[in-house]
C-alpha cells in the first residue's frame, strides 16, 4: 500500500502564537530594511536631480560650467547606492523566506532551524554589503566638490 500524504491536524491557537511570534523579528528586520530602501532611493533621486541639474548648464556659462566636473562623482555614487539597494533587496528576499519557510515548516512539524539559521545570514550578510556601499557612497558625498551650486 502507498503512503498517503497527510495534512497535520490544524495547529492550535497556541502552536499558531508560538509561531507567529518567532516570525516577529525576521518581520521587524524586514521592515526596517524596508526604511533603508527607501532612505538609499531618496539618495539615488537626490543624485539624479543633481545630475540632471548639471547636464542643463549650458556650455557658454563660464561662471558654472566648471561645475560639470563633478559628474563622473555622481555617476559612481549612483552606483554605489544602486548596489546598496541591490543588496537590501537581497537582504529583504532572505527575510520574507525566512518567514515563509519558519510558517510553512511549523504548520507542517517539519525541522527547519539550519535552513533558517542560513537564510538568516544571507540576510544580515546582504545588509552588511549594503551598508558597506552607502557608508562609500557617504564619505565621497562628503567631498567638499559637492559644496558648489
Amino acid at each position: 500500500m502507498a503512503k498517503q500524504l497527510m495534512l497535520p491536524d490544524t495547529p492550535s491557537v497556541s502552536q499558531l502564537s508560538h509561531v507567529i511570534s518567532q516570525a516577529a523579528a525576521p518581520a521587524f528586520l524586514l521592515g526596517a530594511l524596508a526604511a533603508f530602501i527607501a532612505l538609499l532611493i531618496a539618495r539615488l533621486n537626490r543624485i539624479l536631480d543633481r545630475s540632471i541639474y548639471l547636464n542643463q548648464i549650458s556650455d557658454q556659462d563660464q561662471a558654472r560650467c566648471q561645475l560639470k566636473a563633478d559628474l563622473p562623482r555622481l555617476v559612481r555614487r549612483a552606483g554605489m547606492i544602486n548596489r546598496a539597494i541591490f543588496w537590501s533587496i537581497i537582504g529583504s528576499i532572505s527575510i520574507a523566506v525566512v518567514i515563509i519557510v519558519g510558517i510553512i515548516s511549523a504548520f507542517f512539524e517539519i525541522r527547519h532551524e539550519r535552513g533558517v539559521a542560513i537564510l538568516f545570514v544571507i540576510a544580515v550578510a546582504a545588509f552588511v554589503v549594503s551598508l558597506v556601499d552607502f557608508a562609500r557612497e557617504v564619505r565621497i558625498a562628503l567631498n567638499d566638490s559637492d559644496h558648489y551650486g
